[in-house]
């Protein structure tokens, strides 16, 4: 008959030890986790300028949505009184859309403009730094971020949208990129913060809801209906807290004790 293996103290201590070893390989190094699955989002990265993880399929559906909010702006832009915008509604009107596009941009060219200077130098810069967004939180590095956000700003804009209206502006063609990416990235640094604090800021969701739309608001309308990786990304973190510990106590005798706590 075989004797029962009976276990002993040394040998619980041996197991729990081993459990610890290996949950702490698995977190040593989280680089190395990049290598076992792609990352949709420089969110779970460390902070970086230069690393590029790019979602294009993301980036392309933002330029859409771009595009429709570009049309939409134009509609707005056209129910502003005149002196909003410099245009001249009457001559416009005289000539069709697209001989106004040719004489913008091929006759005529690039103008200084005489916007409001909250136009100029408010909105334009807050509206490339949307536009920096909407690449840089698809995993695209600063200077991919600072090339979109150039893109959409004067062809999609500027040479694009606007140009059936008045000439495109000098100003705008260097304010809203260059300014725009310097804002934009701040707005990086500040959505990495509140996304790290599960949309909570100053101790308030509303409040870090609100800021995150405020400063990646494409991002954050799509995820409504195409999934948002940063939210995906919070609540797991905070479903997924655990801790555990040893205890090791002298005066001869030996205590272990093993405590895990998950927060929902």
């Amino acid at each position: 008959m075989n004797k029962p293996y009976i276990f002993e103290p040394r040998h619980i201590i041996l197991i729990l030890i081993m459990l610890l070893y290996m949950r702490a390989s698995a977190q040593v190094s989280p680089d190395s986790k990049l290598g076992a699955r792609s990352q949709s989002s420089n969110y779970e990265t460390p902070y970086s300028l230069w690393r590029s993880n790019p979602d294009w399929h993301r980036l392309w559906l933002n330029t859409g949505v771009l595009g429709g909010a570009f049309v939409g702006t134009l509609v707005v832009l056209e129910c502003l009184p005149e002196d909003a915008t410099s245009w001249n509604r009457a001559e416009l009107q005289d000539v069709p859309l697209f001989k106004r596009w040719r004489n913008h941009v091929i006759k005529k060219g690039p103008e200084w403009d005489h916007d409001k200077f909250y136009f100029n130098y408010l909105l334009h810069p807050y509206a490339g730094a949307v536009y920096y967004m909407a690449a840089r939180s698809c995993g695209f590095n600063a200077w991919q971020s600072l090339v979109y956000c150039t893109c959409v700003s004067t062809i999609g804009w500027e040479f694009g949208i606007e140009a059936f209206m008045e000439r495109p502006s000098i100003q705008d063609l260097f304010i809203t990129p260059l300014a725009g990416a310097l804002i934009g990235e701040g707005f990086y640094l500040a959505k990495r913060k509140i996304v790290d604090n599960d949309y909570t800021l100053a101790g308030s969701r509303f409040l870090g809801n609100t800021v995150a739309f405020l400063i990646d608001p494409v991002n954050e309308v799509i995820g409504l209906f195409a999934g948002n990786d940063c939210r995906k990304m919070a609540k797991q973190r905070k479903q997924e807290h655990l801790s555990s510990s040893i205890l090791f106590r002298d005066g001869g005798t030996l205590k272990v004790g093993l405590s895990m706590a998950c927060v929902f």
